[in-house]
């Protein structure tokens, strides 16, 4: 039952259940940048839904393999993925992982999900954020992502004059309420996902051509923690910033 005050365990103050649209641009990013907030929305009555705009195809560690077989592959591992975590559906576009571009068909594609699932809330990455670890650069397509998911919900998705051919396959204009972009360093949003950090892990085990050591993602995912908590009573928190509209 989704609990409508604002306190600690209902920090959304959602009044009601809320249908969430996860937007990402390969396999196991939903899991990997906040898949135990995605628990926990399924968990206390929240609908959720994956979109993800590539099948990952280029996700190799330096190995050269058969990109078919790669797809199908990371395809059926995010589906496993997302069962565990109470994802009611999954959909993937054909956009070439790697060579994602913010252009109009590339938006014209999201604006088509968006008035077809016609979400209450939409998830997806910050697209400003070039540099997420200081040992790191953020990979490009999860910025572009973001700038198509963003510039698709607004202007574009509420608009009839956008895209005016969508109308005539009944997909009327739709206004996404709210919009959470995940791994930001601007973030003004924290969730406690504690109670739903071992279901993340859980998630991110069927990545299996993903990760080489399932042993050290599990330890530097417990690691995560923040730094007021203990190894002995650890407590996890995501972190969005979240946009509303209205």
């Amino acid at each position: 039952m989704v609990e409508g005050n604002a306190d600690q365990k209902s920090p959304e103050n959602w009044k009601s259940p809320q249908k969430i649209l996860v937007i990402l641009a390969h396999p196991d990013d939903p899991e990997f940048f906040c898949g135990a907030t995605i628990a926990r929305w399924t968990q206390i009555g929240h609908t959720v839904e994956y979109c993800l705009l590539t099948r990952g195809d280029k996700g190799v560690r330096g190995e050269v393999v058969d990109r078919e077989a790669l797809m199908h592959l990371r395809e059926e591992e995010q589906i496993q993925a997302a069962k565990v975590l109470g994802v009611s559906r999954v959909r993937f576009l054909d956009f070439e992982d790697g060579y994602l571009q913010a252009d109009l068909a590339a938006r014209r594609e999201v604006v088509a999900v968006l008035r077809e699932v016609r979400p209450d809330v939409v998830v997806t990455s910050d697209p400003t954020n070039f540099f997420h670890r200081e040992d790191r650069i953020n990979h490009p397509d999860h910025r572009i992502a973001g700038q198509i998911v963003c510039e698709a919900v607004y202007p574009a998705s509420g608009n009839p004059l956008y895209y005016p051919e969508l109308l005539e396959k009944g997909l009327l204009p739709h206004e996404v309420r709210e919009l959470w972009l995940t791994l930001t360093a601007q973030p003004n949003m924290m969730i406690d996902v504690t109670d739903t950090w071992e279901l993340k892990i859980m998630a991110l085990k069927h990545h299996r051509s993903q990760i080489a050591n399932m042993e050290e993602m599990e330890r530097m995912q417990r690691q995560r923690r923040i730094p007021e908590s203990s190894e002995d009573n650890p407590r996890y928190v995501d972190s969005f910033r979240r946009i509303k509209f209205r």
